[in-house]
């Protein structure tokens, strides 16, 4: 647990990007209509019928022999792209070196409606039209947990052996990461308006000090909102009973009956803060680098009770028929120099080592931000979210909701 907290300086992008949308804040303010490639458009941009009569959990003939494709899900703006050329560099290093020609696709707009989308595809045996996808811990979990994905082999991910990160290696929910490879990290913390409220250190703040009152913001996302009111009552969030839950949700609906939370919002927080309709929030790591673009004010920090970690994940659903051509795509990408590249635009934490050394040749002050290249210290206040059942998931989200209205 954190004794201190830590303020980080702002920095640049190595590749132009309005400095105020984010994956996550592009989400919510894109229309999923407008970025979603239906399944049957996906399957005709392939030429790959969908596969009928599989039993749930059942792998698809892999077909990466014959057909050099690959259908890849993503979040937008989680890639790294080049606007004179209008195009993703590291995606078409990978074509030209493996011949595989790949759909990438810019779907992926929240865990739960994205699952929404496919979960009778794969209740039922059937392909999605996508080879690759990538969705948030809890959810990769709840996969996992269905059977809905298949099986790593490693022999084609040397990278992936050789370079992921220590501390990503073994999440309880897939402990010798056999289902799935980290794309991105994140942390979530506290982001301030130093120039607005002087210096917070702690969730304690958030929840209690007066001259926050009506000016803070916490996430819409349980995990992450829940994990850091867990830690503020002492408890670990990748281990707590029940009735830990229901005290950190009474501590939550306290601070609510208080007026101390403005409101519960997804990245809606980060322009409030520019803007000064609120002074501090909960935030995500990548979101504050970006704000520090327009306004240095605008301060990340552990705090002094601990963070939250969590990755998005390479997956491979059930179904899939270009598996041996998605492993290939997840090698590539644990190439330490093109982790740097992707971390370069999208400013999450890289889980690739070597990643760092290669930042240095791009952009030496990315290489030293603490955001995307934390070091052993400030990851041992990191903690990450226990992995749960369906039923515990249901539960803790009904009364998550409950307190925050939505």
């Amino acid at each position: 647990m954190a004794t201190h907290s830590r303020s980080l300086v702002p920095v640049r992008r190595t590749l132009a990007v309005p400095s105020s949308v984010s994956r996550r804040m592009f989400l919510r303010t894109a229309g999923a209509g407008g970025l979603a490639l239906g399944t049957a458009a996906l399957l005709a941009a392939c030429g790959t019928p969908a596969r009928q009569g599989a039993q749930p959990g059942a792998a698809a003939e892999d077909l990466s022999d014959t057909e050099k494709l690959l259908n890849f899900s993503n979040w937008p703006l989680y890639i790294d792209y080049d606007d004179a050329e209008e195009g993703r560099p590291s995606l078409e290093a990978f074509e030209d070196a493996t011949g595989i020609t790949v759909t990438y696709t810019e779907e992926i707009n929240d865990n739960a409606e994205f699952f929404g989308k496919v979960q009778n595809q794969l209740s039922n045996g059937q392909a999605t039209g996508r080879d690759v996808v990538i969705l948030t811990d809890w959810m990769a979990a709840r996969l996992v947990g269905l059977g809905w994905l298949q099986e790593l082999d490693k022999a084609n991910l040397p990278n992936v052996e050789a370079n992921l990160l220590d501390n990503l290696r073994s999440p309880s929910w897939d402990t010798d990461r056999s289902y799935s490879v980290p794309w991105q990290s994140g942390m979530t913390g506290i982001a301030y308006n130093a120039a607005a409220i002087g210096e917070i250190r702690s969730m304690e703040d958030l929840l209690t000090k007066p001259e926050l009152k009506g000016r803070v913001t916490f996430l819409s996302e349980m995990q992450d909102a829940m994990g850091l009111i867990l830690l503020n009552m002492g408890k670990n969030p990748g281990d707590f009973t029940d009735a830990d839950f229901e005290a950190a949700i009474d501590r939550l609906q306290g601070a609510v009956d208080a007026g101390q939370i403005r409101s519960f919002t997804g990245n809606d927080y980060a322009q409030d803060l520019v803007q000064g309709n609120i002074v501090a929030a909960m935030a995500w790591s990548g979101d504050v680098i970006q704000l520090q673009f327009e306004n240095p004010d605008i301060k990340f920090i552990a705090p002094e009770e601990g963070l939250m970690l969590w990755s998005d994940n390479m997956l491979v659903p059930t179904g899939a028929a270009h598996k041996k051509n998605a492993e290939a795509l997840m090698n590539h990408y644990y190439d330490p120099a093109i982790a740097a590249q992707v971390a370069a635009w999208v400013n999450y934490i890289s889980p690739v080592a070597g990643a760092r050394e290669e930042m240095e040749k791009i952009d030496p002050a990315l290489a030293e931000n603490p955001l995307i290249f934390p070091d052993e210290d400030f990851l041992a206040q990191t903690n990450l979210f226990k992995g749960m059942t369906e039923e515990e998931e249901r539960k803790y989200n009904e009364l998550f909701q409950q307190v925050i209205g939505a």
